[in-house]
């Protein structure tokens, strides 16, 4: 005679805690409800985030729409068990995608998968996407949190992000106006930003090194890596509100200054950057210890890095004056990094 094995299957029991979650939920709710506007319709729980458009200050309203994550950077903050900047990151990531296109960012939206729900990395990772959200002045609408114990290693998570924004048809960019002459300027980065993190995290690796390293002055190798990425939204939007012209702006992320900033040029013309001004040209900061103390090479870095500055904006040479003294009185740091050229090369000159 066989006995029955009483197996008490159960969702919870399969590594599922759906009470957990639903906790979790409504302790960041206030947080989430923090970046809340005039434009947002309802609370985080419905199937989908409401949010109205005002098309009345519109004729021709375009959206423009970006989805990114933060990559192998997520590594670094668990080997650091440190998870309040990676959600500034993932925020950060689309709204410069969609300010470099010369929209306003609107709304975000959240996905975190995890092997298991964790309390303390999951409210510091929603920190950090509400501060990023609060800075692009965009809603947080709405996300998604999985536990996903059979796709994800114990420990293992993943992070990724949309955001909508919204501009004028005829102020989209790139405008189609750039030319050779034109000038390149750029904004600088917090450092190295979200990209490029398996190339670092190999070189830790062959090279033994601890995330605990001082490799200038007192900063760590993990505090400089886990440097937030910067959110442009604030300043571009002044600038693009201006009368100043800008015919395109690229967001050096994965690619670099070379990639990206072909992204947002006309197929026939080039550009030529002035290396001394790139970080890796100057000591005591990460891209000089990443070029000079780890023998990454200078087409490596310029293909990998955005080597110091995380916007480079496209503007006629006749508005150079006023780009800074504009950029001057916002208190927005600026540097004139190269020009167009009139064919397809690419050129670095000291």
């Amino acid at each position: 005679m066989s006995i029955k094995k009483d197996y008490n299957f159960s969702y919870k029991n399969s590594g599922i805690d759906v009470k957990k979650a639903d906790k979790l939920i409504k302790k960041v709710k206030p947080l989430i409800s923090s970046t809340n506007n005039n434009n947002t319709i309802g609370e985080i729980g419905g199937f989908g985030g409401l949010f109205n458009i005002n098309t009345n200050t519109y004729k021709h309203p375009v959206l423009v729409a970006a989805t990114d994550g933060v990559g192998t950077k997520l590594l670094i903050a668990e080997k650091l068990n440190k998870f309040d900047t990676i959600g500034i990151d993932l925020v950060a990531m689309s709204v410069n995608d969609i300010i470099v296109q010369g929209a306003k960012p609107l709304f975000f939206l959240d996905y975190l998968a995890v092997n298991k729900l964790k309390e303390k990395v999951f409210i510091s990772i929603l920190n950090g996407i509400t501060k990023g959200c609060l800075e692009a002045e965009c809603a947080l609408i709405g996300g998604e949190t999985a536990e996903l114990p059979g796709i994800y290693p114990k420990g293992g998570y993943d992070l990724a992000g949309f955001g909508v924004g919204i501009v004028e048809r005829k102020k989209l960019l790139p405008n189609g106006k750039t030319k050779a002459g034109d000038i390149l300027v750029a904004l600088p980065s917090t450092g190295i930003h979200s990209n490029g993190f398996s190339l670092i995290r190999n070189i830790i690796r062959k090279k033994k090194l601890s995330l605990k390293k001082k490799i200038y002055g007192n900063n760590t190798l993990g505090n400089l890596l886990l440097k937030p990425t910067k959110i442009y939204v604030k300043s571009i939007l002044k600038i693009l509100n201006s009368n100043i012209k800008v015919n395109a702006i690229a967001h050096i992320t994965g690619g670099g200054i070379i990639d990206n900033l072909k992204r947002v040029l006309p197929n026939d013309l080039g550009f030529s950057i002035y290396k001394n001004k790139l970080a890796f040209s100057k000591k005591n900061n990460i891209y000089y210890w990443l070029k000079n103390d780890c023998a990454v090479s200078e087409k490596e870095m310029l293909k990998t890095f955005n080597c110091g500055y995380g916007l480079i904006l496209v503007i006629p040479n006749k508005e150079k004056n006023n780009i800074f003294k504009f950029c001057s009185s916002i208190r927005q740091p600026i540097e004139e990094i190269g020009k167009i050229l009139a064919n397809k090369k690419i050129t670095f000159f000291n």
